[in-house]
C-alpha cells in the first residue's frame, strides 16, 4: 500500500454565515496552512482532523491502493486530489497525494 501525504493548502472563514447561522463556539479547527500529515495503509494520521479525515477517507484508500486519475485527467498529477473538509463556515482546503 502506497503511503499519502496530506497537507493543508488554503484555509477559508465566512464570519457573515458564523455570525448568521452558528451557535458561538469557543474552538474549532486546529489546521494551519503549511500543516501536512501522512496516511500510512489508509489509516487517519495522527493529529488529523477527525471530520476532515471522513471527507479524506475515501479518496486518500483510493490512492493509497494505486487508484488515481479522479475524473479522467481532472489532476495535473493523476496520484493526486485537492479536496476540502465539510464545515461550511471553515472549509480547509487540503492536496492529498501519494508520495511512495
Amino acid at each position: 500500500m502506497k503511503k499519502v501525504k496530506i497537507t493543508v493548502m488554503r484555509m477559508a472563514c465566512y464570519h457573515d454565515l458564523i455570525e448568521k447561522y452558528e451557535n458561538p463556539i469557543e474552538h474549532a479547527c486546529d489546521m494551519k496552512v503549511g500543516m501536512s500529515f501522512v496516511s500510512e495503509n489508509a489509516t487517519r494520521p495522527p493529529g488529523m482532523c477527525d471530520s476532515a479525515w471522513e471527507t479524506l477517507k475515501p479518496w486518500v484508500a483510493q490512492l493509497a491502493n494505486g487508484g488515481g486519475d479522479f475524473y479522467d485527467g481532472w489532476m495535473k498529477n493523476k496520484h493526486s486530489a485537492m479536496l476540502s473538509c465539510n464545515d461550511g463556515f471553515r472549509p480547509v482546503s487540503f492536496l492529498i497525494e501519494t508520495i511512495e
